[in-house]
């Protein structure tokens, strides 16, 4: 069988063919979005019209990654002022880029269809302006805002999108792919419980093989290659993980991930209904609870809702935070009732809160936190920035284990997509990591009709 080859995740705007006299126009959303936006391009002038300035003054008191986006570029124009005059571009350490300010009131260039008294029209004024002193210069607006991006392309002004860490999610690492194999070698595989791979296959560290029989696709095993031993070896599952059975292979792969005691970092993308919560609590509970090898379960997700939002909420903290919590409830619960009825399994729970063993809780606060010796799982990770993703795993202490769950197709933060979710991010990251693992589940498993719906909706 061929080897698969992945190729590089990257599609950086540095791609595009930069030339000395480029001129690079970048977009509100480009700065609250990447704050060093300034150093993702190579042998350009970026240009920073006063909107922006207006429109990301207006950002930094927020108190999330918009916020923090927006003073720390503050902070960066502030000490570009203090070297020179930024109407004359400033070239910053480390960078052979010049930075300029410029105004954006020169509407000349601009079509009298357009209100110019809108900041986006106005820093697509700004490009028409720039093209219209410098037409020797290649030009670029660079926007995350799509609709920007379409007027200035009806107006003439070359756009693109902002992707400096981009994932198509459709080349995204599965962690796992099939080797096909003799039957006598399958054989010896369940004999051994190891077979050697040959050089000319390079796995990444625990990745998952299903291994078939050449002329009997049907007799087949499933195993993980081990970087240690340096081959494949079988999956450790228990029989019964807190009443859950792995119902195909890729659930097989993804509790193998869970329990194992040297995978320190696992992330488990799939739709709606493949498991990937369930199975991460199940774990959670049985190496915490019955196994002590952890002395807590942490279970934390980002808060944004799905459509329009309903305000404020009452009460005091836990009782605002229940509607957000409540899908990581419904799944303790019923992991909890597997063998008694729901009322109990919802006072179990609590019991267990109330020790200390299980916390529910956002990820508003954890910034500056260390969280060791915990089993922590982040559930709709697909809604969180990279950088945000950094913050959380750099939070894990000595003996933690992390894991990542969400369905890069169902993401509700504005200013993401599947490309630059932090989710797809570390994936690729982490990826050939000895102690991280990553297992892409595709069929649903909740019902016949949750997987009906996942599909032809």
């Amino acid at each position: 069988m061929d080897v698969i080859q992945y190729s590089s995740p990257t599609v950086n705007v540095n791609e595009v063919a930069m030339t000395k006299t480029q001129k690079i126009v970048l977009d509100t959303n480009v700065i609250l979005f990447d704050a060093q936006a300034v150093y993702r391009f190579d042998n350009a002038d970026i240009y920073i019209p006063v909107s922006v300035i207006e429109e990301i003054d207006r950002f930094k008191r927020d108190t999330g990654e918009n916020g923090r986006n927006a003073r720390q570029f503050s902070r960066f124009i502030d000490e570009l002022r203090g070297i020179g005059k930024l109407v004359e571009g400033v070239k910053p350490s480390n960078s052979k880029n010049k930075v300029y300010v410029m105004s954006d009131r020169d509407t000349s260039a601009v079509p009298p269809d357009l209100d110019i008294e809108k900041a986006d029209n106005r820093i697509l004024a700004a490009a028409m302006s720039l093209y219209k002193h410098h037409p020797e210069s290649d030009v670029m607006l660079i926007s995350k805002d799509i609709n920007l991006r379409i007027k200035a392309d009806v107006y003439g002004v070359n756009a693109k999108d902002y992707e400096p860490d981009n994932v198509d999610i459709d080349e995204m690492y599965d962690g796992y792919r099939e080797l096909v194999l003799k039957p006598s070698e399958i054989d010896q595989f369940y004999t051994e419980r190891f077979y050697q791979v040959d050089e000319n296959f390079k796995f990444v560290p625990n990745e998952y093989v299903i291994m078939r029989n050449e002329s009997n696709p049907s007799h087949s095993a499933l195993g993980r290659f081990s970087l240690n031993e340096g081959g494949i070896v079988p999956l450790k599952i228990h029989d019964n993980v807190w009443g859950i059975h792995p119902r195909n292979m890729e659930q097989s792969f993804a509790l193998d991930s869970l329990l194992n005691p040297d995978i320190q970092m696992v992330s488990l993308v799939g739709k709606a209904g493949t498991g990937k919560t369930l199975m991460a609590l199940a774990a959670g509970l049985l190496l915490t609870l019955d196994e002590a090898k952890f002395q807590r379960l942490l279970v934390s997700r980002p808060i944004f809702p799905m459509g329009r939002d309903i305000g404020y909420l009452p009460g005091d903290v836990n009782e605002k935070l229940n509607p957000w919590m409540q899908p990581i409830f419904d799944n303790v619960d019923f992991l909890m009732g597997a063998d008694t009825s729901h009322k109990k399994a919802a006072g179990r729970t609590q019991e267990l809160m109330n020790q200390g063993l299980l916390n529910i809780e956002p990820l508003t606060y954890i910034r500056g936190r260390s969280i060791p010796h915990q089993y922590l799982i982040v559930d709709e990770a697909q809604n969180l920035t990279p950088h945000e993703i950094k913050t959380i795993i750099t939070r894990a202490g000595q003996g933690t284990k992390v894991i990542l769950t969400g369905d890069c197709y169902q993401i509700d933060n504005p200013y993401l997509d599947s490309s630059t979710s932090g989710l797809t991010y570390c994936v690729e990251r982490f990826k050939g990591v000895p102690i991280a693992s990553h297992v892409t589940l595709t069929k649903g498993e909740r019902s016949q009709l949750a997987e009906l719906a996942s599909n032809i909706l």
